[in-house]
């Protein structure tokens, strides 16, 4: 179903009837003007500031509270409607399932909330509206709505009341906007006039896939903070611009005034599509700074808003359900050793955040050896994987799971591409291109040193292996991280020679006939590009993958096919890192304000002067914990020696930002 609702005019009469402030004035029912068919009253008054005290309902003999002076109060024809709390009587339509001030309810017995809810009640329709409000739009009946066809009419009600009592609920789940101390996303975007990656961007992330054409000029209904009322109220407002999760709103009546705009998180729990006031029995109040600008509300948003769009009305439904994740605490998964990674080991998920998982490793008594990585990332694997590719695993020393532990099911891993490895397929030896794991700025020259089934390979980087092949790291054979002899080259990217190399600068014919090997077939690659959306200068929320733990303000640098360099806003650019355009590792921004992940904002110049020495050093020690130890000897390896070949290269454009299929652009010659 579409992401927006066009908002028909007979939907804002009902939502501006049942959801204004107003209060009672006493006349007969003679004095009353007719209804027109909408379910508005005819002889809407002017708002006016009378503060008569309100009238108690039919079913409430408790008194209420006088309404401040300020505040604008609708009436109809001398019948001012009471404040909406619960203690002046509430309705609910036996129609629509509308619910509102029983005073403001039509008929004598106040079983409908207008005159066309009463007609189509008279012509036995109650039960298509009764089902088309249960289910999707755009989907079979549920299997409550089918149950519902059966039911007399209470029952029905009584089934519907609860139903939106659930959806309520489930929103109420959502994660607590968990602010960044000292940094506002929307304070530097706006300073800066940044762009953010929009959320489609990100199919992993919450609302990834069902976004939809969420966009400028979408309404909603969010909190007045302009209002000086004891209780919380709420007024429509306008998306004036998207960064990611984030919006910035403009309250209706503002017109250009951007003096009252704020940014909130579309995701929140406080954001809701228009009506949402009216079944909720919510007050809209309009910001106290504008009530002088028009004498009559009501008609003001019926002119502005007929027509326009708003957010599904199932969308808090939807962002709790893209919150679920299936990762449990206590589950058991095979993850990178990361003091070996040409090993893995048991690891026990400690905790789950948006999706990202706390592992701890299993023979850890004190649970401080953990490692952070999202539930899609290629590091994890069920229990067994391992064994069944052939790939180093180190035992634990845990004979039997602990209590409570248990093997994480083999289908909520991310799955990868079937290859064909009985044909033509990566060989040992093979040379090609490939993102250091030590290093994620490098691209560098590296071997394939072994084969393991269902396509991985363990692959070296030339020049600083460990003799006991320690320090290989394992890709797959579709990975976006590995790429064929010549791919730096032509697009114009840093390649990082083997360590010690002295012919430079580094020429690939000449470094292929030195060594006897040759280059991996070009067409063995993955070379799929998706439409991926981004573009450089968009700003994003990614995880320092040098430092896992950790999600950053980042900024997208160079595009290169699928392939984009990630910057950490703060931070010199010898700390950014080569990622994948679908990388799990990449969030909107206000993602981290959404799940409740701490974030890390951009380093001030000052901050950067003085840890230069020290959070520096760590970094770059972390990059090189690894190679500390290492043996300097020669790795003595069995190479495939082939004849020569040559090779030509094709020129082609740098960094390519178009989102389509693109070619590597070199090609081998007999």
């Amino acid at each position: 179903m579409e992401n927006t609702k066009d908002l028909a005019f007979d939907t804002f009469c009902k939502v501006l009837l049942h959801t204004f402030i107003s209060q009672t004035e006493h006349t007969s029912r003679a004095e009353r003007k007719r209804r027109d068919s909408f379910g508005m009253f005819d002889g809407y008054d002017s708002c006016s500031e009378d503060t008569s005290s309100s009238s108690s309902s039919d079913e409430s003999e408790e008194e209420v509270a006088p309404l401040p002076s300020s505040l604008p109060i609708i009436k109809n024809n001398g019948q001012v409607y009471t404040y909406p709390d619960g203690k002046s009587g509430m309705a609910t339509c036996e129609m629509c399932g509308m619910v509102g001030v029983r005073d403001a309810f039509y008929s004598k017995t106040k079983r409908f909330c207008s005159v066309s809810c009463s007609r189509s009640y008279s012509s036995n329709s109650k039960k298509a509206s009764i089902l088309a409000r249960l289910q999707v739009a755009g989907k079979p009946p549920t299997k409550k709505a089918k149950v519902l066809q059966k039911q007399p009419l209470v029952a029905k009600l009584a089934a519907y009341a609860q139903y939106q009592a659930t959806l309520q609920n489930q929103a109420k789940t959502k994660a607590a906007a968990v602010p960044v101390e000292g940094f506002s996303w929307g304070n530097y975007i706006n300073s800066n006039s940044f762009t953010a990656a929009p959320v489609t961007c990100f199919k992993h992330a919450p609302m990834g896939t069902c976004w939809g054409d969420i966009s400028e000029g979408v309404r909603v209904e969010v909190p007045n903070t302009d209002c000086s009322l004891p209780t919380k109220v709420f007024w429509i407002a306008g998306i004036v611009k998207l960064a990611g999760y984030n919006a910035l709103l403009r309250y209706e009546g503002f017109e250009n005034d951007s003096s009252l705009d704020f940014w909130c998180n579309v995701c929140g729990s406080d954001i809701h599509p228009v009506g949402w006031c009216a079944t909720s029995g919510k007050p809209l109040v309009p910001p106290r700074t504008i009530q002088h600008k028009y004498t009559n509300w009501k008609a003001f948003l019926v002119k502005r808003l007929t027509g326009a769009k708003t957010l599904p009305p199932d969308f808090s439904q939807k962002v709790s359900e893209s919150m679920q994740y299936p990762f449990k605490t206590s589950m058991r998964v095979e993850v990178v050793d990361k003091t070996h990674l040409c090993r893995t080991r048991v690891a026990v998920v400690e905790c789950v955040i948006g999706g990202r998982l706390r592992l701890v490793n299993e023979e850890s008594d004190d649970k401080t050896d953990d490692f952070w990585c999202h539930m899609y990332s290629p590091l994890i694997h069920h229990i067994g994987w391992s064994r069944s590719i052939g790939h180093r695993f180190k035992r634990s020393d845990i004979t039997k799971k602990q209590d409570g532990h248990f093997d994480a099911p083999p289908h909520l891993f991310m799955k990868v591409k079937e290859v064909d490895a009985a044909g033509e397929f990566f060989k040992e030896g093979m040379k090609l291109e490939a993102i250091d794991p030590l290093n994620l700025s490098a691209i560098c020259v590296a071997t394939i040193r072994k084969v393991l089934a269902d396509g991985y390979l363990m692959i070296g980087i030339d020049g600083s292996e460990a003799a006991d092949g320690s320090d290989w790291f394992c890709y797959h054979a579709t990975s976006p991280s590995i790429f064929p002899v010549g791919f730096c080259e032509i697009n114009m990217i840093e390649l990082t020679p083997p360590r010690g190399y002295a012919k430079l600068p580094f020429k690939w014919f000449d470094y292929l006939r030195e060594t006897d090997s040759i280059a991996a077939p070009v067409k063995l690659f993955n070379k799929e590009v998706p439409n991926h959306g981004f573009h450089v200068g968009m700003k994003l929320e990614a995880v320092d993958l040098m430092e896992p733990r950790l999600v950053c303000v980042a900024t997208v640098t160079r595009i290169i096919h699928r392939l984009l360099r990630i910057h950490f806003d703060g931070w010199e650019d010898e700390y950014d890192q080569w990622v994948d355009c679908e990388s799990p590792d990449l969030y909107p921004v206000g993602w981290c304000q959404l799940t409740g992940y701490p974030l890390q904002p951009p380093a001030p110049q000052s901050s950067r002067d003085s840890q230069s020495s020290s959070s520096k050093q760590k970094k770059k020690a972390k990059s090189q914990q690894y190679k500390g130890h290492k043996k300097m000897t020669s790795l003595q390896l069995k190479e495939e020696l082939l004849d020569g070949e040559e090779y030509s290269f094709l020129q082609g454009a740098s960094d390519q930002e178009s989102n389509g299929s693109a070619s590597y652009y070199i090609k081998q010659e007999p």
